[in-house]
């Protein structure tokens, strides 16, 4: 039997690109195609300007997909900040009556209605390298990133814009929909699995919860793993 194909749409985490999941295909089914969509200002974006709105960059986002999604089924996968765009983008997509994703998946991130702590609210003001220093805190840049200067000058300023938007998300409660979720956290992260469980909240189906050693990388140390998960909930919901 030949199986349908679904589009994985692949959302980043603050500071992240397309590239971060150039790997993601080598592990998943063939009749999987991931599109990793970059936002202004982020990878194969660079030259465009940086957005510090999640809401706009939904927008954003939604009109990348908009033509794709009518033909094709879709699943969404976000990490971090992009587990929050995959949501906001979720709703979205049912207040215009457009067609609905077959699967959501999420990691390492807290359900939406957790509150965004102080200190990440005023994390973008900060200093350069006082910024780099909380953001590796918070599991947000990568230790051999951070060792080269070059780099971080170009990274530092999409990582404030990032958590700029982060930062100012506003919770809008909303009538639960109707679509299976799968979150996926670290052992050794910031998100727990209390906070994790607040994604139960979105959905009126129970949603399957998993913790991977690692941080708040740990997609990269699990890759195999998590991309098994991925394809076999998406040939159940397919």
């Amino acid at each position: 039997m030949i199986k349908k194909k679904v589009i994985l749409y692949c959302l980043s985490f603050a500071g992240g690109s397309s590239y971060s999941y150039r790997d993601f295909a080598k592990h998943l089914d063939d009749n999987i195609e991931v599109v990793a969509i970059d936002l202004p200002g982020h990878g194969r974006k660079l030259r465009e300007p940086l957005l510090t709105d999640l809401n706009i960059m939904t927008d954003y986002l939604l009109d990348q997909i908009r033509m794709d999604i009518m033909s094709s089924p879709f699943a969404i996968y976000g990490h971090s900040m992009g587990a929050t765009l995959g949501y906001m983008l979720c709703r979205k997509l049912i207040k215009e009556g457009l067609p609905r994703p077959k699967h959501l998946f999420f990691s390492s991130r807290q359900g939406p209605s957790v509150p965004i702590k102080d200190e990440t609210k005023y994390l973008h003001l900060l200093p350069q390298d006082q910024f780099v220093k909380m953001a590796m805190e918070y599991g947000g840049i990568p230790r051999e990133v951070a060792a080269e200067k070059e780099l971080m000058d170009l990274f530092v300023p999409i990582m404030k814009a990032d958590f700029q938007a982060v930062g100012q998300y506003v919770y809008e409660p909303d009538t639960p929909f109707d679509i299976p979720v799968t979150v996926l956290i670290g052992s050794n992260e910031k998100t727990t699995p209390y906070d994790a469980m607040k994604w139960q909240e979105v959905t009126s189906q129970k949603i399957s919860m998993m913790q991977f050693l690692g941080g708040h990388f740990f997609i990269f140390d699990n890759l195999p793993e998590i991309c098994e998960i991925i394809s076999a909930s998406l040939a159940i919901d397919l």
